[in-house]
């Protein structure tokens, strides 16, 4: 029986140790589930250390995925550790960052030198350091459904359509890129500085938190008429799964690189989540059953992309979104989110200022009146804060002196979208709490 076991471990997708593989496996997994379990473990193990934009952890994650497509029969167009770019720092620095690409052909004569993008990023947010108790502690963003789950989708997708090239009319480009978090500068230096024939991709599939269906299964695509009769011809299908057709852009992925070249684009994802962009993204909250039944989904998505009349990119949607650039952008969608002090967490803001000069008002202590007021304000193209309103109160007293202290806020730097300063909007909770006396003896 040990025998058996281990010789089926050995036959699992990935490029792990048999030994490794069976810590996260269970005997009642397909063998797809196991391939991404096997992925997002790994990606996002502590040993990662958050993946920040050029780390060693995303280095690590390039030379995975790089090892896993190779594995998968995935011709790779990027060197062995990835397609390095260079990004400038405020500091003076250069960070390196890196992209991953790989290519699958197609085998029609007059398609093959037509492209599919699939892409997915590979960073996340890193380490933090912060004081707890009055203890430092070192707080690691693992990202594992953002976007370790979107990462280990992009290997599967790679490894089935691998398997059926000789069904792919056009040849599919697989793409792993580098610090998305940076002004989604991966897909930009694929686009503009990397890729010789980008007038040759005809559309983009791009694949960003995918591994919460219970909280939904999106397509974003721009309102694009062509790429959503591929999703509404595929719902008169027998399909293990359906993503619900949304127009509100679910949060800026590195579809927005390809947009901004009119290439018709779509986001599969399953959205926002409670620990979103937290250190509680681990690998034990994502949901693999449903990622397989995405997955086949996006399959047949990408099959019908490749195969079908080139979509057309939509200039009505477009023309709608630019006249609505005037308005405020939510704080997480923004390329570069806003920052304070240098940080672009929020809770450096309640910590360094904040709390700092919240003054506990007289009248609520004399009451015993205590909780959470959570407040919603802009922070303009100059870094300025304004529009400074409740959203939920808890007390007159509590509301008003959240409110004041917000208002009185320091200049941020702002934040941007496509190089550009832009409006952003945050909502976060201000908390008030008593202190117990303690009973004298």
């Amino acid at each position: 029986m040990k025998r058996v076991l281990f010789t089926l471990l050995l036959f699992l997708p990935g490029v792990l140790s048999a030994q490794y593989r069976s810590d996260y496996a269970s005997l009642n997994d397909s063998e797809t589930v196991s391939a991404l379990k096997e992925h997002v473990s790994y990606l996002a193990s502590p040993s990662m250390e958050g993946r920040a934009a050029g780390s060693a952890g995303e280095m690590e994650t390039a030379l995975y995925v790089t090892q896993v497509l190779r594995s998968y029969g995935v011709d790779i167009l990027s060197g062995e550790d990835g397609d390095p770019f260079g990004l400038k720092q405020e500091s003076g620095d250069t960070l390196t960052s890196r992209n991953v690409i790989g290519f699958i052909p197609g085998y029609d004569k007059n398609l093959k030198d037509k492209y599919i993008v699939i892409g997915a990023r590979m960073d996340n947010l890193g380490t933090m350091k912060m004081t707890v108790n009055g203890e430092e502690q070192t707080l690691t963003f693992n990202g594992a459904n953002g976007n370790a789950s979107g990462v280990a989708m992009l290997l599967e997708l790679a490894r089935m359509l691998s398997t059926n090239a000789m069904l792919l009319r056009r040849s599919v480009i697989i793409a792993a890129f580098g610090a998305s978090s940076t002004l989604f500068a991966g897909s930009w230096y694929f686009l503009n500085r990397a890729f010789a024939d980008v007038p040759s991709i005809e559309a983009m599939v791009d694949l960003d938190v995918l591994g919460m269906a219970s909280g939904g299964f999106y397509a974003y695509t721009f309102s694009n008429q062509d790429m959503n009769i591929i999703a509404r011809t595929l719902g008169n299908t027998l399909q293990p799964i359906q993503p619900e057709i949304t127009a509100q852009q679910p949060f800026a992925s590195d579809q927005i690189s390809f947009y901004d070249k009119e290439i018709p684009s779509v986001l599969f994802t399953t959205g926002r989540y409670p620990e979103y962009m937290t250190h509680r993204d681990v690998a034990s909250i994502v949901e693999y059953e449903p990622m397989e039944r995405e997955l086949e989904y996006i399959y047949n998505y990408t099959v019908s992309l490749v195969n079908g009349p080139r979509p057309i990119f939509n200039v009505e949607s477009e023309a709608r979104r630019r006249n609505a650039a005037d308005e405020a952008i939510p704080y997480y969608d923004c390329d570069r989110r806003p920052s304070f002090l240098g940080s672009t967490d929020p809770r450096v803001f309640l910590e360094k200022w904040v709390y700092q000069y919240l003054k506990y008002p007289d009248a609520a202590v004399r009451d015993g009146i205590q909780g959470k007021v959570l407040v919603d304000f802009i922070i303009d193209e100059a870094g300025k804060v304004t529009d400074v309103k409740v959203l939920k109160g808890v007390d007159e007293w509590l509301d008003a002196e959240a409110v004041r202290v917000i208002s009185a806020s320091p200049a941020w730097k702002p934040g941007y979208v496509r190089g550009k300063k832009v409006k952003s909007e945050i909502s976060l909770y201000v908390e008030f709490r008593l202190e117990k006396k303690k009973n004298k003896r």
